[in-house]
């Protein structure tokens, strides 16, 4: 997954992020007995996590300080066209989970500052 966020306190905000979605994802697999994906979030975990049978997030972030306004624009542009590289839409703002329709004017699933 692939963000652009701004925090007094980052570091702490994704750590809740990741445990939310984490937590609620696996529980929800658990309910529904959704044994082959449980089954790979246990296979994947990493060996010396002894504290959880499953991991849903890989370990560690990468956060770059956004230095000026090309920069930002580059990783926007870089966010917005995983999905075609990937070959899942055509287009960037066809992406259900993009920003990217919100800089064409299209309506987006979370709100977007386009402020910067």
């Amino acid at each position: 997954m692939h963000l652009i966020a701004a925090s007094a306190d980052l570091s702490r905000e994704i750590a809740k992020f990741k445990s939310f979605t984490a937590r609620k994802s696996i529980d929800y697999y658990l309910e529904r007995k959704k044994r082959f994906i449980l089954d790979q979030l246990a296979f994947h975990k990493l060996k010396h996590k002894k504290d959880r049978p499953y991991q849903f997030w890989q370990e560690g972030s990468h956060p770059q300080r956004m230095e000026n306004a090309a920069m930002m624009k580059q990783k926007v542009d870089y966010i917005h066209a995983n999905p075609v590289r990937r070959g899942y839409v055509g287009f960037p703002e066809h992406w259900r989970y993009s920003s990217a329709g919100s800089y064409v004017g299209m309506q987006s699933l979370v709100p977007v500052s386009m402020d910067w």
